[in-house]
């Protein structure tokens, strides 16, 4: 039986993904390469849906302006936010956004005196993704997932408080996805399809970050797995940010 990724959908239309330039400790943002792989693939993988991608600043003040701009333009029913962290097991698909962070610098420098990011904000907001499936489908296909409780305190998870909190996405899909930091190791992982794992210890192959992506991209579109040999074929297309 042919497989039809237009068989099935949940009506959304318009998906905006994010990833993150680089900060301190980490030269080289994994994000950076993924997120447009992903867009252009998943234009090809799920035929009807707009896929529009950009590469947040890694920034206090900056990251949650371009969110707004991006949301303000696109008009988008689903957001997903993906970031770098040492901590990641795999996977970690953000349960929540906490209205904290840490007073340290962002990638210019600049530091917050402030430790929540809304002194009058809900201390919590949850994410809006279907988190058990991903994991289970993840699972599924061999990949290391996990849902995950803590964003951390940095800009990943002021990101996704931001945006889980602006009224103008209180009906839109929205989440954080957290993959190792270690994929950009050398710079190996970020710029080859080798499949190779780029550190003893790291939790996935490149492979498995752009199989994982668009199968999680597929579970918030109620879509079915896409087949190995669809994704390989989508993921030949050549990625820019657009």
């Amino acid at each position: 039986m042919t497989w039809a990724p237009q068989s099935r959908g949940d009506g959304r239309t318009t998906v905006l993904l994010t990833g993150f330039g680089p900060f301190p400790s980490v030269p080289v943002n994994a994000t950076m390469t993924l997120v447009p792989r992903l867009a252009l693939a998943a234009e090809m993988l799920f035929p009807g849906i707009r896929f529009h991608c950009d590469i947040l600043p890694t920034e206090w003040a900056a990251a949650p302006a371009r969110v707004d701009a991006l949301v303000h333009r696109w008009q988008p029913d689903l957001v997903v936010h993906f970031g770098v962290s040492r901590r990641a097991r795999g996977f970690e698909i953000e349960r929540r956004g906490r209205n904290q962070r840490v007073l340290a610098p962002d990638a210019r420098g600049a530091t917050p005196n402030d430790p929540s990011l809304r002194p009058d904000g809900p201390a919590l907001h949850p994410a809006r993704l279907p988190v058990a499936e991903i994991v289970r489908r993840l699972r599924q296909r061999r990949i290391a997932a996990y849902q995950s409780w803590n964003a951390g305190a940095y800009l990943c998870n002021a990101t996704l408080y931001h945006t889980l909190a602006a009224d103008a996405l209180r009906d839109t899909e929205t989440g954080f996805v957290h993959i190792p930091a270690e994929l950009v190791a050398g710079g190996r992982a970020a710029w080859t399809d080798s499949g190779t794992r780029t550190s003893p210890g790291c939790p996935l192959t490149w492979t498995e970050a752009e199989t994982g992506g668009l199968e999680l991209l597929a579970a918030c579109l109620n879509r079915p797995s896409p087949p190995d040999a669809a994704i390989r074929q989508a993921l030949q297309r050549p990625a820019t940010v657009r």
